[in-house]
């Protein structure tokens, strides 16, 4: 059974696209990751799921919430669903709780506006959700503001909140980034542990493959503001297909396993991400793709194998890695020059 099914979101700014035709579906009980750089789209993918676009930003297309299309649903109906069927985990704890107010009163206004609970009762509960999420003295906890306490404990608190009321789908954005690499293990061990136990759908959006590779059943790529690549998590980043996720995989592994190549180099994905937010027309990825052929310029037709969908035209051949800067095969003739593309303020994130 699908929990939240995305068809064709586009994400606009003042007209100009962001995101465009993202889709994928996250079913019961199932961990979807979300992969790629900063400013790929993967931030405001969420925010257009959960309705918190800023101003200026436009969602269009359907987002499916056991059904019920989110992007057509007025505010107060939202209100309803937001922190009770589907909730978010954000990548800054400090600015994701009010710092006037002590964390505990912070999760009961969640259980009283989602569970109807008497104040007491309510009390009670969040000390225990408090508890859950491993925090130290949890009744002591309660009673401290955002600032009394570290980022970890931060983001625990925060983690609290979202699965209070036992959502059907969680998002987490980038849930450890503002975290020492001590804690941030600790507090992936959590969200894992908490999502087994709560029974619900998560979407992981994060730079760590290696957690992705432990964590979710599926993996979703995204490049320029699309979804480059799709599938099963083990099949994708064993043996990855478009160019880009065969080069976020090559950097990783060189860092946390292999090292620098026999020429003394780590792999690398040529060029950055546009600052401007202004990506090639055609495919996004062509004017930093070895692989790039001249059919490029034009928008990639999806290549469905069973689960895996690839968005390519010179797709790395299946079975076979590529690392970034060294694609498998002969050399493909030089991408055309880069065509006008979407922009927007700071581009996708």
């Amino acid at each position: 059974m699908t929990a939240l099914s995305v068809r064709g979101l586009d994400v606009r700014f003042h007209g100009q696209a962001l995101v465009t035709g993202v889709s994928f579906d996250v079913g019961a009980g199932e961990r979807v990751g979300l992969i790629g750089e900063s400013g790929s789209g993967k931030s405001l993918t969420a925010l257009a799921i959960m309705g918190l676009l800023g101003d200026g930003l436009a969602a269009h297309g359907h987002v499916l919430l056991d059904g019920e299309d989110l992007l057509e649903a007025p505010e107060r109906r939202l209100c309803q669903l937001r922190g009770d069927r589907i909730a978010m985990i954000f990548q800054e704890p400090a600015t994701a709780l009010n710092p006037t107010r002590r964390v505990g009163a912070q999760v009961v206004e969640a259980l009283r506006t989602h569970r109807g609970l008497r104040h007491r009762d309510a009390r009670r509960a969040a000390v225990e959700l408090l508890e859950r999420v491993e925090l130290p003295d949890p009744a002591r906890s309660a009673r401290l503001y955002p600032h009394e306490l570290s980022g970890g404990q931060r983001q625990r608190v925060v983690m609290a909140m979202a699965i209070s009321c036992c959502p059907r789908v969680l998002l987490a954005d980038e849930p450890t980034t503002a975290l020492d690499a001590t804690v941030q293990a600790k507090v992936i061990h959590l969200l894992d542990r908490l999502v087994d136990e709560q029974g619900c759908a998560l979407v992981l959006i994060t730079h760590d493959l290696a957690v992705v590779s432990q964590t979710c059943d599926r993996v979703v790529t995204m490049y320029g503001g699309h979804v480059v690549e799709s599938g099963p998590s083990a099949a994708v980043l064993d043996a990855p297909r478009h160019p880009y996720t065969a080069g976020l995989v090559a950097t990783a592994a060189a860092v946390t396993l292999d090292g620098p190549t026999p020429t003394g180099r780590l792999p690398s994905i040529p060029g950055s991400v546009p600052a401007d937010g202004r990506f090639p027309s055609g495919c996004p990825f062509r004017d930093r793709c070895e692989r790039a052929v001249p059919r490029c310029t034009e928008v990639p037709a999806d290549r469905r194998d069973g689960e895996r969908v690839v968005a390519c035209w010179n797709p790395v051949p299946a079975g076979a890695r590529a690392p970034a800067g060294e694609p498998g095969g002969e050399r493909p003739a030089e991408p055309g020059p880069p065509g006008p593309g979407p922009t927007g303020q700071g581009g996708p994130r």
